[in-house]
């Protein structure tokens, strides 16, 4: 008599397009793993080919491994939203520092225009000679 073991080994595998690339990685990775996997794909610092490489090495990496690579992904992305927003913050400021030059420049036009003007209406010069010449009467 012969023992026959059949063993069948299911291996699932998904497809995550992302910036317009396409990822494959185990299904269980998605479930263990969900920010990990949302770290590597969003990650600025790795190429396409390094993510597809770091999700096909997952899982035989270990607990510590894995928890290293979270770690370091995690403080990118804190620091690259911290210079985005020191970013945000700079030119808002410069935008702001532009905009009172830009108030500055046309009120010194609107001042100038008013002045030319009034070099150029010569009523009131002509209403002080008239009252001048009324006065000398």
């Amino acid at each position: 008599s012969y023992n026959v073991h059949i063993i069948c080994i299911f291996i699932f595998m998904a497809q995550i397009t992302h910036n317009n690339f396409t990822f494959t990685i185990l299904e269980e990775l998605q479930v263990r793993f969900p920010e990990l996997i949302d770290l590597i794909l969003n990650s600025e610092s790795i190429d396409n080919a390094q993510k597809q490489y770091w999700l096909d090495i997952l899982p035989s990496m270990t607990n510590e491994q894995i928890d290293r690579l979270f770690n370091i992904l995690m403080t990118e992305k804190i620091e690259i939203e911290k210079l985005d927003l020191q970013f945000q913050e700079d030119v808002k400021a410069l935008n702001e520092k532009h905009l009172i030059q830009w108030q500055a420049l046309q009120s010194k036009k609107a001042k100038e225009k008013i002045a030319e003007a009034e070099k150029e209406d010569t009523s009131k010069q002509d209403a002080e000679d008239a009252l001048g010449m009324l006065g000398s009467l």
